[in-house]
């Protein structure tokens, strides 16, 4: 299903025509993967259209771009007023939020750093990630024969465009084999994350999820919810998470921007706990909802349009 159209893209500076958001075919970023992303979600809460931690997420990108020798022509203040501008002149409510970097026309060999840094942001309306029920149902799920990324090939806590070819054989795999999702092993067979979502882990009323050192994404998401879950009275334990785990788990759900709080009720056919979404994921999902959608922001994670 195409991407449903607004009317504007702000790309580089300025605000275009979604049809004229254009680039060159030698563009650098066409043949060597040089770009880096963001995903964002407006929400329209009790108190008004606000974006869920624009800040934080514009500051990660700096830092993925930075991982790469490079810097952002624009500030991460800069990169958040036009984001505000562009749901205001798409006249959007709930949407989602794209911001993209790249490496644009110029010199076409491996060596980067003679190519122009281009920067677009674009907004549209986009609903639930995995399924209209997902977040009532949960999702099934496997465990990917494709393995993430090593840390000494490529960094994962950049979040770069060419780290998702292998979220994308992770998903594709996983689709073709009628499951929702799969789950990336890292390179000694830990758990290490979704195709494009963090994961937690509840056994015992523990929760527990990996760890930096298994080649995840630092997730925007994965850090609100661990900050939800200790101020519950819930500890989160960072640590190595063996594939075992998975089937003999209470509760399993995904994290991030585009799934939100999704939970998982199977494992290679195996069923998590009774197969029903867990009281620990169910007070994840209501404290999440409390902040995006009645706008209860003690942490002052939203901005407002």
């Amino acid at each position: 299903m195409p991407l449903p159209k607004t009317e504007y893209i702000w790309m580089n500076g300025e605000f275009i025509n979604w049809d004229d958001a254009k680039i060159h075919v030698l563009s650098h970023v066409l043949h060597y993967g040089t770009s880096w992303f963001e995903g964002i979600r407006a929400y329209k809460t009790s108190k008004g259209v606000a974006v869920f931690r624009l800040q934080e997420h514009m500051k990660r990108l700096h830092n993925s771009v930075k991982m790469y020798h490079s810097n952002l022509p624009y500030t991460v203040n800069e990169l958040c007023e036009a984001t505000l501008e562009i749901i205001r002149k798409n006249k959007l409510e709930s949407c989602y939020i794209r911001p993209l970097a790249y490496r644009g026309y110029g010199e076409l060999g491996v060596y980067p750093l003679e190519c122009p840094m281009e920067v677009i942001i674009a907004a549209w309306k986009w609903g639930v990630y995995l399924g209209s029920d997902a977040h009532e149902k949960g999702v099934d799920v496997c465990v990917s024969s494709w393995r993430r990324l090593a840390p000494s090939t490529m960094p994962t806590l950049s979040k770069a465009g060419g780290n998702y070819m292998n979220a994308q054989l992770i998903r594709m795999e996983a689709n073709k084999n009628g499951y929702h999702e799969g789950i990336g092993l890292d390179t000694n067979g830990y758990v290490s994350e979704g195709s494009g979502e963090n994961i937690f882990i509840v056994q015992d009323g523990k929760v527990y999820t990996p760890g930096v050192g298994s080649s995840i994404l630092q997730g925007v998401t994965r850090e609100s919810v661990t900050i939800m879950l200790k101020e519950q009275g819930i500890d989160v334990i960072e640590t190595v998470v063996p594939r075992g785990l998975l089937y003999s788990a209470d509760e399993i759900f995904f994290t991030g921007t585009a799934v939100e709080i999704t939970p998982v009720r199977s494992i290679d056919r195996i069923a998590v706990g009774d197969g029903h979404v867990g009281p620990i994921t169910r007070i994840v999902q209501k404290a999440f909802d409390s902040v995006v959608k009645d706008g209860i922001d003690p942490h002052r994670w939203l901005t407002y349009i």
